[in-house]
């Protein structure tokens, strides 16, 4: 095991470098480094909004332009960004988690199209709720406004119930390796049980029933 901090460009090089230096080449890549702040968008403080995009996003962005060179060079290799089907609608409690992953789908998108004439295939794996500790881990905003204290504490008990009631991780980790082994990748792969739900919801409904259904879900008005 190396050690890799993404929020840092010269930790992400020297890892790099010191894989192909053992390996030779990379095949793979995989994004999987994620955080979350829990917090309303109006309570966060930009710092903290900042570090969110600083993992979720340009993380996987500093991690791709430290590999991207030796696949283009041997004309071949797979990029997984490992997103969420968060990023297909904003969640109350979540602005810059959703906002984050919904940049990284449309980041890994374009990118796609620039690369594939080079042999590197580029796709986005977007999970639902999975058993992982990410709320537990998860920063709180330490500023607090007392007209959203209904809303904080309904956001936080859904995210918990939905993380206990979840999918098992190992299904996210079958579909990385088929998609390392397989046939070209897609675009855009959903998994957990949410996954076929979400897109369709957000691409089919009216946007106003989609919103009634977010509200729904969190036990908002």
């Amino acid at each position: 095991m190396l050690r890799l901090d993404v929020r840092s460009a010269e930790s992400v090089r020297s890892c790099v470098d010191e894989v192909l230096r053992r390996a030779g080449h990379i095949d793979v890549l995989v994004n999987n480094a994620g955080t979350l702040h829990s917090g309303v968008a109006e309570e966060t403080a930009l710092a903290d909004a900042e570090a969110v995009f600083d993992v979720n996003f340009f993380g996987a962005v500093r991690v791709v332009d430290a590999v991207l060179p030796s696949m283009r060079s041997r004309g071949r290799g797979r990029i997984v960004n490992v997103g969420s089907l968060a990023g297909w609608m904003g969640e109350p409690g979540e602005a810059f988690y959703c906002a984050s992953k919904a940049a990284l789908a449309r980041y890994s998108e374009a990118l796609r199209h620039e690369v594939r004439h080079r042999g590197v295939a580029v796709c986005v794996v977007e999970p639902g709720a999975f058993v992982t500790n990410v709320v537990d881990a998860a920063s709180a905003t330490e500023r607090t406004i007392s007209d959203y204290d209904g809303l904080r504490e309904k956001v936080r008990h859904t995210l918990h119930r939905a993380l206990r009631d979840g999918d098992d991780p190992w299904k996210v980790a079958e579909l990385i390796v088929g998609i390392a082994n397989g046939r070209w990748p897609r675009p855009r792969y959903g998994v957990g049980r949410e996954a076929l739900l979400v897109p369709r919801l957000t691409a089919l409904l009216p946007q106003r029933f989609v919103g009634y259904l977010v509200r729904r879900g969190y036990g908002l008005g």
